[in-house]
């Protein structure tokens, strides 16, 4: 407990705020197949550029979060190109 003493609470309370508020947008906001790391990425972003104040924090992450889709994956690939380089099953063998 003594090492916690040096971490300000304003940094502990900033880390939650971003796990809770990017848990949330993963689970209501209604986008197609979606992974979590990109919707975190945004959100920590957000909560950067909305620096100390809680209100425009949570909007500029809110409004980052339609472009999550474009952050590359640790594959490297983007959820588009993932989806083209899927075969099709137009038709499938018999």
């Amino acid at each position: 407990m003594a090492r916690l003493r040096y971490i300000p609470p304003g940094t502990i309370v900033a880390v939650l705020l971003v796990l809770i508020a990017s848990q949330l947008f993963f689970a209501f906001l209604r986008y197609r197949r979606r992974a979590y790391l990109p919707i975190l990425l945004m959100t920590i972003l957000g909560f950067a550029l909305g620096q100390a104040n809680l209100l425009p924090a949570l909007l500029f992450a809110l409004l980052l979060q339609p472009i999550a889709r474009f952050v590359p994956r640790p594959g490297g690939q983007t959820q588009e190109q993932a989806k083209e380089a899927r075969p099709s099953n137009s038709n499938p063998r018999t």
